[in-house]
């Protein structure tokens, strides 16, 4: 048995869970809140014999070093714990959320790696740092594993030339990497693979739909992603929870050279001022959903356009995947959000998609049908499940070795 803990690492926060493998039995996991702050959040949840026990700590914690010693603390607890010292950790797999394109695959972390992990800063200026700031932790704590850096672009890496380049003088490729990346990769894979399997088919034509407080589809052959929403960063693609999806690039002209915008305005207001927010006020779908059952209108145009954005891309990858076998809904949103389906669903008989109202709405769990009967494409919801994804690709690395 292989003990695995897999970190993300957020610019104040560090999620965490102890898988052990390859049984994928889960021993505990957590987060780890307002790192920087007195009243640091610590919700720690311990499985034993199908009980949850949750354990919550609030503690100054003035970075992260600090987060991730509080959390070894209660691994190692006498009372409570799960492990008796650091070093029955085994592998620690980190989520690095760009791997730009000299990372197509899961990596063991070195030297090396992390200066490239630094390179890319630029380019996940949000994420990288924190990211490679959770590696240099986990290597001062868990000196005897192996750390293992998983990127979420790794997954796109397959997309082909016609679709990850832009349209603009190859210099800017060439010298500066600017082209489609894709994030979400580790969820789109790990629901990917789930449907290849529930529907046994190798060469299932799939799209998959990440919808959280993020949004973004994968278009997907043979296992492999030939095309996603997301593009140079994290914002092009869906309307998402703040921020804004496609948008025409003038809108961008006209707020700096006619209404006075600096670009870090402009930054703002696309990554943390638009999509739903923008539209209502309100981030959070379920929020907007109260609003849109008390006849809120702004809210019902919101949610509809949220819909028409996915269905403008559904349309698209089954002209890229030349036909589907299977839609999948995944993430938070994706997963519970019946009313996002249904509005998503509507109107897609054209191309096989129609959606039984009773299977949408009844909760189920793990994989969930929600198509008619005799439609020829499956519609599914599928949880996603990140965590186990890496600490599967950690297994694996180590495994063949």
């Amino acid at each position: 048995m292989m003990n695995i803990f897999v970190i993300n690492s957020g610019s104040s926060s560090i999620k965490y869970q102890l898988i052990q493998m390859p049984t994928a039995h889960l021993i505990c996991s957590g987060l780890v809140e307002r790192i920087g702050f007195e009243n640091a959040v610590i919700t720690h949840k311990v499985y034993r014999n199908q009980n949850e026990e949750v354990i919550q700590q609030i503690q100054p914690l003035a970075n992260h070093a600090e987060g991730l010693q509080a959390v070894n603390l209660l691994l190692t607890n006498a009372e409570k714990g799960v492990i008796k010292n650091p070093n029955e950790i085994h592998v620690v797999g980190h989520r690095v959320v760009h791997g730009g394109e000299h990372f197509a695959a899961t990596t063991i972390v070195s030297d090396a790696v992390k200066e490239q992990i630094k390179n890319l800063f630029s380019l996940a200026p949000l994420h990288n740092p924190a990211n490679l700031l959770g590696i240099e932790v986990a290597e001062k704590i868990f000196t005897q594993a192996t750390q293992i850096a998983v990127f979420d672009t790794a997954f796109h890496q397959t997309i082909p030339a016609v679709a990850y380049r832009y349209a603009i003088p190859n210099q800017l490729y060439n010298e500066y990497g600017i082209r489609l990346y894709g994030f979400h990769g580790t969820s789109h894979k790990y629901v990917a693979e789930q449907t290849i399997a529930y529907l046994q088919n190798p060469s299932a034509k799939i799209i998959t739909v990440h919808l959280g407080n993020g949004c973004s589809m994968a278009a997907i052959k043979d296992g492999k992603c030939v095309d996603t929403s997301m593009g140079f960063g994290p914002m092009n693609g869906l309307v998402m929870g703040t921020r804004s999806g496609d948008i025409d690039q003038s809108v961008i002209f006209y707020l700096v050279n006619q209404l006075g915008y600096s670009i870090q305005d402009v930054n703002t207001l696309l990554n943390k001022q638009s999509g739903m927010f923008g539209l209502t006020g309100l981030s959070d779908m379920r929020d907007i959903k109260t609003a849109i059952e008390k006849g809120d209108a702004q809210a019902k145009l919101a949610y509809e356009m949220y819909a028409y954005r996915i269905k403008k891309y559904i349309g698209s990858y089954v002209a890229v995947l030349n036909g589907i076998d299977a839609l999948v809904f995944t993430a938070g949103v994706g997963e519970n959000d019946a009313l996002t389906r249904s509005f998503v669903l509507e109107n897609l008989g054209y191309l096989g998609i129609t959606i039984d109202e009773n299977r949408n709405t009844t909760k189920q769990v793990g994989i969930k049908e929600i198509q008619q009967t005799a439609a020829t494409v499956k519609v599914l919801v599928v949880p996603t499940n990140e965590e186990l994804e890496i600490a599967t690709q950690c297994f694996n690395l180590v495994g063949a070795l």
